[in-house]
C-alpha cells in the first residue's frame, strides 16, 4: 500500500489493530470506456472528507469515536485480472483480521476481487448500468462485466438498484434476479422498494457496491459513463441506512473527479454513512 497523497480518509485515526473498518483506495482505470479519470477518485474522495465535522447529528456519534483506520492505496497493475487479484488479496487480508473493508474505486472492475475475497449471500449494486456483458472491448474483467462476474462466482441473489441502461440482453438476464430501475424507484418511492429487499435478504450477509452514476447526472456530474434520469443522493443513502448493518464489504466506485467536487463530495459523505449507520446499528443491538 502506499498512500496517492500526504492525507487519508479524515478521522481514520485508529491503528490498523485496533480498527473495526479499514478502508483502502485502488486508483484504476484501465477499462474505462468513455472518460477516463476515475483512478484519482480515491485522492479527491479523502480530500474533501475534511469538509465534513466528525459529529454525525443522526446517529448522535463522533466518526473520532469509530475505530477505522486508511491503508493508503493499492499500487494496481495494468491488467483488469490482476487487479482483481491484488483487491481479493487485500480485502482478505481485511477480512482474516476480522475487519470490515471499505473500497474506494476507481473504476467498477476492482469490485469482482472484493467480492470473490467476502463471498456474501447476496450481492446489492446501486449502479446507472447492469453490467451484465460477458466480455467488452476483449477482457472478462471490463467495468462492464462486474454483474456477470460476481454471478459467475455461483452468487445467485443479486440485487440492482437503479439501472437504466443495458442491452437488451442484458436486462433480460438482470430479471432473473432482482432488478429495481431507476424508473422504478421514482415512481415506487425508494422506501416501498427497501422494504422488498429487506425481506429478500432477511438476515444474511451482503455485500454492497455503489456505482457513483447510479446518481443522475444532473445532480453528480462527476462521472465517467453519466446518464441523466437516475437516483438521487437520498435515495442512495437511504440504501446504506437499510442494508449497511448486514454488510460484510463496501465500496464507493467510478468518481470522476473533474467536477466541482459534488460527486466527490457525496461519496466522502457515503462513506461516512456507511461507517456510522452500521456501527450504530451494531451498538443498538
Amino acid at each position: 500500500m502506499q498512500p496517492f497523497s500526504n492525507s487519508l480518509f479524515a478521522d481514520a485515526e485508529a491503528s490498523y489493530d485496533d480498527a473495526h473498518y479499514v478502508i483502502f483506495g485502488v486508483p484504476y482505470d484501465g477499462t474505462t470506456s468513455y472518460k477516463s479519470g476515475t483512478r484519482a477518485a480515491p485522492h479527491a474522495i479523502r480530500a474533501i472528507s475534511y469538509n465534513f465535522e466528525p459529529y454525525m447529528p443522526d446517529y448522535d456519534i463522533e466518526l473520532t469515536d469509530i475505530p477505522f483506520t486508511d491503508l493508503g492505496d493499492l499500487f494496481p497493475e495494468v491488467d483488469p485480472a490482476m487487479v482483481v487479484d491484488q483487491v481479493e488479496d487485500t480485502v482478505a487480508m481485511i477480512l482474516s483480521d476480522g475487519k470490515v473493508p471499505v473500497m474506494l474505486g476507481g473504476e467498477h472492475s476492482v469490485t469482482i476481487g472484493a467480492v470473490r475475497a467476502c463471498m456474501p449471500k447476496w450481492y446489492v449494486v446501486c449502479d446507472a448500468h447492469l453490467d451484465f456483458q460477458d466480455e467488452y472491448r476483449g477482457s472478462h474483467y471490463n467495468h462492464d462485466c462486474v454483474t456477470a462476474r460476481v454471478a459467475d462466482l455461483g452468487i445467485e441473489n443479486i440485487i440492482i438498484i437503479g439501472a437504466r441502461s443495458g442491452s437488451k440482453e442484458e436486462f433480460a438476464r438482470a430479471r432473473d434476479h432482482h432488478l429495481y430501475t431507476s424508473e422504478a424507484v421514482h415512481d415506487r418511492g425508494i422506501n416501498v422498494i427497501l422494504d422488498e429487499v429487506k425481506s429478500l435478504i432477511g438476515s444474511d450477509t451482503i455485500y454492497l457496491s455503489i456505482d457513483a452514476d447510479a446518481i443522475d447526472s444532473c445532480l453528480t456530474p462527476g462521472l465517467g459513463t453519466p446518464d441523466p434520469f437516475g437516483i438521487t443522493h437520498w435515495d442512495l443513502r437511504s440504501v446504506i441506512r437499510a442494508v449497511a448493518p448486514q454488510a460484510i464489504g463496501f465500496d464507493y466506485v467510478e468518481v470522476l473527479p473533474n467536477d466541482q467536487e459534488q460527486t466527490a463530495a457525496v461519496a466522502a459523505r457515503m462513506v461516512r454513512e456507511f461507517i456510522g449507520c452500521r456501527e450504530h446499528s451494531l451498538k443498538r443491538g
